[in-house]
């Protein structure tokens, strides 16, 4: 059971306040009833909650799929830069979602925002091999050599050797090469650093599949939307429950 003004304001109706304001003017109904007590208790996934005349569609979790722009910060807060969560609207922003892993500033791509934490620690520990797959444009030629480096697990200039990781060459030449990674852990600036440990730089990174979620490419960088049903099942699929 949940308070009334809790529910509502969590749903970005306002403060506390200004909720209990809204239940004062008889704004709210709630199981047909119009509430004039905004401190009510009730069980808001079973009741039927009405707010000037709209319905009120209750949910504890939120999901998104955003196409991350280059130049913002995947966090909540950062001092120096904005944020994804900048980006959201306030009926989304409400819920306080945080960005499930994260791309460095200039990487753009599939980014996953929630406010469920089972689900964040679920896709991102490298325990459940996740994959994420990156298309990359590198500035030197790629060869046979490299996918055998990845597969075997690139060493970091800090010593860190990374689990296996795939690399599919899409073209090469001596000045851009192309290529598709996939990894299963996400270690900071990873991708790159895997890529200079070959002595080469990464150009553009972009990533477009997490797990068997593809990036909606309707989706324009900077744009976001709820995760359907079927979209979301892909992420709770039985390898990760």
């Amino acid at each position: 059971m949940e308070r009334l003004d809790k529910v509502l304001s969590n749903l970005g109706y306002g403060s506390r306040k200004e909720v209990k304001a809204l239940v004062k003017e008889g704004a709210v109904v709630v199981n047909d009833e119009i509430v004039k007590d905004s401190s009510l208790q009730l069980d808001p996934e079973k009741s039927s909650i009405v707010v000037n005349g709209e319905e009120v569609f209750y949910r504890k979790y939120i999901y998104l799929m955003m196409n991350k722009p280059d130049g913002v910060v995947s966090a909540t807060y950062d001092k120096y830069d904005g944020t994804v969560v900048d980006l959201l609207q306030p009926e989304h922003a409400v819920f306080n979602p945080f960005p499930v892993g994260r791309l460095d500033k200039d990487t753009v791509g599939l980014l996953i925002l929630t406010n469920d934490g089972e689900l964040n620690h679920r896709l991102i520990s490298p325990k459940w091999h996740v994959e994420k797959h990156y298309y990359a444009r590198v500035d030197k030629a790629l060869d046979e050599k490299d996918i055998k480096a990845f597969e075997k697990g690139i060493v970091l200039d800090d010593g860190y050797k990374c689990l296996p990781a795939g690399l599919v060459i899409l073209s090469s030449s001596e000045t851009n090469s192309e290529a598709e990674v996939i990894l299963t852990e996400g270690k900071f600036h990873q991708v790159k650093r895997m890529f200079q440990a070959r002595g080469m730089n990464v150009t553009y990174l972009k990533r477009f599949k997490f797990g068997e979620l593809y990036l909606d490419e309707a989706l324009e960088e900077g744009q976001y939307r709820e995760l359907t049903k079927e979209e979301l099942e892909l992420l709770v699929d039985k390898e990760i429950q």
